[in-house]
């Protein structure tokens, strides 16, 4: 047999012998994605950085509630309405409220903002010798490959002591969109063919305003684009420790790994397409929308259209409208209520009012059709990533950086969580898988 004949002959082999029977995990209790029956998270730890409330008890009974999310205490819209009526730039003061528990104060500001300014540069010829080499279209394991390759630069790797950890995750917060930005130009000149553009950050800019004048060929933005840019930043910075790459900060921190590579895996376990991803396909639906639907002003064609989406017959066959729900909140997720205040502003100044306008219609439209079709009474809604493709499409965001792009603002929340893990722990998470297999006799190599 040929290579590929063999790999195949050993994948039917590991299916055949790795397969449980799905009924196996009701008898043992077997949380299944550290999930109860009902699809509420198994409490696996405690936190002080963030807070997701999606229901309250009323009369004994728990119900569906509008979300609230907040970041230390402080409730995720009015820590956005603070920085947006001062007519400043938030994720730098989110990342100080989330990594030391409080608000900073003008000059406390001033001077972590400075920090970071001073921190955003890399090492001599890291561009030329990493980045460079080697470009690849997956920028989320480009942007891993130039973590794990900062850690040879770094002497005191593996002194986990608070200090020294504090100042690698700043480190690394600094220069996360310059390593994805700069990975996403070799990726496009390489690549791609097209001409080559590394500009140096602006000492003096916001993060946001950076990304989009590291991307730009001339570097230039609007304010309202680094503004808008600036709030995704701020709201997915943090979300709970029990999202999949935070849990997976907290999991490779307690065994005594350093900070490069537990950002590593917190970055791979963000790739995956059921965490990370999910924006790309709300982008990805309406394109193909827009092909399968002669009029996109008619509401009951629109309708048509997402009932085959819900029976496997447009798009990507999933069965599913992409950008709608959450396994946390039902009603409302507070951070799509706060992006879409600005969302039609973007929409307007970029000339896509009719692409807004579809959204709006989609975002009606699809939890009545949702409930219709699933029988789902408990609530279906919009969520972040419904609205943050279409942002970023109007920023002129490649697809292959949305995912980095959120790798940008969660490390903040890795961050925290690092260090939390840090000051609280000292022992290895490790959990209890079932064995289900009956002994077997070992057979002689001759006899088999």
């Amino acid at each position: 047999m040929d290579k590929n004949q063999i790999l195949n002959s050993l994948a039917g082999i590991c299916l055949e012998n790795g397969t449980i029977d799905p009924s196996l995990y009701a008898r043992y209790e077997v949380k299944r994605g550290l999930r109860d029956l009902n699809g509420k998270g198994v409490v696996t730890g405690l936190t002080r950085i963030s807070e997701i409330i999606s229901s309250k008890t009323v009369e004994g009974v728990s119900v569906p509630c509008e979300g609230i999310l907040r970041y230390r205490g402080i409730n995720i819209e009015d820590l956005c309405a603070g920085f947006l009526n001062d007519k400043r730039f938030g994720f730098e003061e989110t990342t100080y409220l989330l990594l030391y528990g409080k608000l900073p104060n003008a000059s406390e500001l001033e001077e972590f903002t400075s920090l970071l300014s001073h921190m955003r540069s890399l090492p001599t010829n890291f561009v030329r010798d990493v980045i460079m080499k080697a470009p690849s279209k997956d920028m989320m394991n480009t942007l891993a490959r130039s973590v794990l390759t900062l850690a040879c630069y770094d002497k005191t790797i593996d002194d986990n002591s608070l200090e020294n950890v504090m100042r690698q995750c700043l480190q690394l917060i600094s220069v996360f969109p310059m390593l994805a930005v700069y990975g996403y130009q070799a990726y496009n000149h390489y690549e791609k063919g097209k001409s080559l553009y590394i500009h140096r950050p602006d000492p003096k800019a916001s993060t946001s305003e950076n990304i989009l004048r590291l991307l730009r060929p001339d570097k230039k933005y609007t304010e309202l684009e680094a503004r808008i840019l600036d709030i995704a930043l701020v709201l997915h910075a943090e979300h709970g420790g029990g999202n999949n790459s935070t849990f997976t900060t907290h999991v490779v921190t307690s065994s005594g790994s350093d900070t490069y590579a537990v950002m590593a895996a917190a970055l791979g376990s963000l790739k995956g397409p059921k965490h990370g991803g999910a924006n790309i396909k709300v982008v990805q639906m309406f394109a193909d929308m827009k092909k399968n639907v002669s009029d996109l002003k008619d509401e009951d064609e629109v309708k048509a259209y997402l009932l085959k989406l819900l029976h496997k017959e447009a798009f990507d066959q999933k069965g599913l409208i992409y950008g709608m729900g959450h396994a946390i909140y039902s009603l409302s997720d507070p951070r799509a209520k706060i992006f879409r205040s600005y969302v039609q502003q973007l929409a307007h100044e970029k000339n896509r009012d009719e692409d807004y306008a579809l959204y709006s219609m989609v975002e009606t439209l699809a939890p009545k059709v949702i409930a219709e079709e699933r029988r789902i009474y408990k609530g279906v809604s919009a969520n972040v990533d419904f609205y943050s493709g279409f942002v970023y499409s109007m920023l002129d965001l490649p697809q292959e950086l949305f995912t980095p792009l959120f790798a940008m603002a969660r490390i903040s929340g890795w961050s925290a969580h690092r260090l939390e893990e840090l000051i609280n722990q000292d022992k290895i998470i490790r959990p209890s898988y079932q064995p289900i297999m009956a002994p077997e006799d070992y057979i002689p190599l001759s006899e088999r």
